[in-house]
């Protein structure tokens, strides 16, 4: 399947185990290619680390460090 919306390529090297092991678990949940297999694994793993995966839609504004104006008036004076 070529996937337009994934245009990276990642290659990785695996020991027997590693793969045995990505294998067992693949097949376990059905899953149709290893490379899906890996992209959940991928997904869960940075998931269990508090990471979010960006969607595309966020705006650079969202990561300031600085309130925003709006941030400011919505937030009443103590």
């Amino acid at each position: 399947m070529n996937d337009l919306s994934r245009p990276e390529r990642l290659q990785i090297m695996l020991t027997a185990e590693e793969l045995a092991a990505l294998d067992d678990w693949r097949f376990q949940r059905r899953m149709p290619s290893r490379a899906a297999a890996v992209r959940e694994l991928l997904k869960r793993g940075l998931a269990a680390e508090g990471v979010e995966i960006a969607d595309g839609r966020a705006k650079s504004a969202d990561f300031g460090v600085i309130p925003s104006k709006a941030d400011d008036q919505a937030t009443p004076d103590a």
